[in-house]
């Protein structure tokens, strides 16, 4: 159960102020735009991208187990960081 508190509470604030909870909010502060409807489609979105992140890390498993994960995922944050930036000040 620890284990899956873990995942739980890295996953939760991975997702703070990420851009799929950005748009949420944006979604959700349209006036004719009721709660429920983008909780439940934001909620399905999250699921199935969660299902789809879990299925392929199943079957890449072995492959994976042999890469250094979190430099990987660190690397890619500060390209889509600084591509971010790029973006912004690009006219």
């Amino acid at each position: 159960m620890e284990k899956y508190l873990a995942i739980f509470a890295a996953v939760f604030l991975a997702e703070l102020g990420d851009k799929t909870q950005i748009a949420t909010l944006a979604f959700a502060a349209k006036e004719d735009t009721r709660a429920w409807p983008v909780f439940a489609a934001s909620a399905a979105a999250l699921v199935l991208s969660s299902a789809l992140a879990v299925l392929l890390g199943q079957g890449a498993q072995g492959w994976l187990s042999r890469l250094p994960l979190s430099l990987i995922a660190g690397v890619i944050f500060i390209v889509l960081g600084l591509a971010s930036i790029w973006d912004h000040f690009a006219v």
